[in-house]
């Protein structure tokens, strides 16, 4: 896979549960991220960003690659059960998850590619607010 590393984001991903652990198992192989609003990561994250992976209360474990991303506006119930039926074995979410994304309008799934575990975070980074998920910097080349 070639990415265009001229215009390389990177971006911090919170995990509740076990999502960061089964990404780095491979048993996870598509992130969602569904929302009310365009919350980040819609619309700002594409092939080839970084995005490193932080359980809840954790250190960062991890990153990946984005291999591909798709963007949802407008979705309805009918939409997010063809997308639990199309791809929920890769998301590897519970009833409880699809359960929680009922009113939903926006979504983002995210292509998981090249994954590296980490031994200590490279990284830290002070987060002390609710969001799941923070676009942290653009890179180029």
């Amino acid at each position: 896979m070639v990415y265009n590393l001229a215009r390389v984001m990177k971006h911090l991903a919170i995990f509740k549960g076990d999502g960061a652990k089964k990404i780095l198992s491979g048993k996870k192989t598509i992130e969602s991220r569904f929302s009310k609003r365009r919350n980040p990561p819609f619309g700002q994250i594409a092939t080839g960003d970084l995005v490193y992976i932080k359980p809840s209360g954790e250190d960062i474990i991890g990153q990946f690659r984005v291999k591909k991303v798709i963007f949802y506006d407008g979705l309805d119930l009918s939409d997010l059960s063809n997308l639990r039926k199309r791809y929920g074995r890769q998301l590897a979410a519970g009833e409880g998850y699809w359960q929680q994304k009922q009113d939903s309008r926006y979504g983002t799934l995210i292509f998981i590619g090249e994954v590296d575990p980490f031994i200590t975070s490279p990284i830290k980074f002070p987060k002390k607010d609710l969001r799941g998920w923070v676009v942290l910097e653009g890179t180029s080349s």
